[in-house]
């Protein structure tokens, strides 16, 4: 057979191909790579570097929770037999159809307190700190350090004696009320006076109690 370029080229198809995939691979390549490092340089030329600022972030507290309540307790049936029976309340019954008890009787002029208007007040012979002179001060009071005032009302009659007393102002269950009225009625009285004439009235008096 005679040789033509047609045969040739038929002949050589496969690595021109071949030849043709490898150079434009290469170029590819090749201009990747430098588009890269042009890229880079002028970034590094003409961007900024920016400096990031954080805030500081506030320490967050944790709240302590209230305790839970406490479980109820259960009972339990116990096994000794010598222990008491539950006492039992009996069955209340009202009559309704009964009439109310009677309101309570009113509070007699004697143990109300009325002010009667006077010229010159009661007072104790020596002063008040007659008063205070005649106070014994209540052991239990004295070793539980209790101090304070006790104000009690006094109804002084004409002859200057104290015929009644009123604790108006308590300082409790440990002896001093007492021994304010004590000393109040231990001291003699001058009476008050209403126009030259001695009145039978009600006065205030003030016991201070004081550890030295």
């Amino acid at each position: 057979m005679r040789d033509s370029p047609t045969k040739r080229l038929k002949l050589e198809y496969k690595r021109l191909i071949e030849l043709g995939l490898i150079i434009s691979l290469s170029v590819c390549v090749v201009s990747m790579q430098l588009f890269k490092r042009l890229r880079v340089k002028a970034f590094l030329s003409e961007g900024k570097v920016q400096e990031l600022q954080i805030d500081e972030v506030p320490e967050t507290k944790q709240e302590k929770k209230a305790p839970p309540p406490a479980r109820p307790t259960v009972p339990i049936a116990s096994e000794d037999e010598d222990l008491p029976d539950d006492e039992t309340i009996d069955d209340t019954i009202f009559d309704l159809d009964a009439e109310p008890p009677p309101p309570p009787p009113p509070p007699s002029d004697d143990d109300a307190i009325v002010f009667v208007p006077y010229d010159e007040p009661p007072t104790p012979v020596g002063g008040f700190a007659a008063i205070q002179r005649k106070l014994v001060y209540p052991e239990i009071a004295r070793k539980a350090s209790i101090e304070g005032r006790v104000l009690v009302y006094a109804q002084i009659d004409k002859d200057g004696t104290v015929l009644r007393t009123k604790v108006m102002k308590s300082l409790g269950p440990n002896g001093c009320d007492e021994a304010a009225v004590a000393a109040i009625t231990a001291v003699k009285w001058k009476p008050a006076k209403q126009r030259d004439r001695p009145v039978k009235v009600w006065i205030a008096v003030p016991v201070d109690f004081r550890l030295r």
